[in-house]
């Protein structure tokens, strides 16, 4: 696939996936308001919190981006299934975590619960997180191998799929 089909493809992708698990749910969850937990909390304890928050959140967001751009760049393809890269991504952050979208999105959710003080989106982050795991296990682990082989096996075998190592996975 060429870059700018990818590039296209993988921005509607960003917008339908990561868009409605980081984005739309947590705001239809909460409207974006902030809990009472916060409100009636001392600042010791919201304002670490909220500063912890914004930054899981931006770094999440940044992340993920740089992800969804290392699909483009590097596979020639898009994260979306039905337009597959036509390269393993093992660069990046892809060399230091498998899956560093998805925990990217996780680390956007529990931002946004530290942020706002809201509980219940660690809650719907630990309830999103099942399908998540469940789809990279039995769906997504098999078509790469599939897809990619042996080359992929050494990936997987070096690169753990949801904690970083801190040493980048060289091929």
């Amino acid at each position: 696939m060429r870059r700018t089909p990818a590039a296209v493809g993988t921005t509607i992708f960003f917008a339908l996936a990561p868009g409605t698990v980081a984005g739309l749910l947590p705001w239809w969850i909460t409207h974006w308001e902030v809990g009472d937990f916060l409100s009636a909390a001392p600042s010791w304890i919201a304002l670490p919190l909220r500063l912890a928050g914004a930054a899981l959140v931006l770094a999440g967001t940044a992340v993920l981006v740089g992800a969804f751009v290392r699909f483009v760049v590097e596979g020639l393809g898009t994260p979306a299934p039905i337009a597959p890269t036509e390269h393993l991504v093992v660069g990046g952050l892809y060399g230091h975590v498998r899956n560093p979208m998805y925990v990217a999105v996780f680390a956007i959710i529990i931002g946004q619960a530290l942020l706002l003080g809201r509980p219940v989106l660690l809650l719907y982050a630990a309830v999103a997180a099942v399908p998540v795991v469940a789809f990279v296990r039995w769906y997504e682990e098999p078509v790469l191998r599939r897809a990619f082989g042996a080359e992929y096996e050494r990936y997987r075998a070096a690169v753990p799929g949801w904690w970083p190592r801190s040493r980048a996975y060289e091929p």
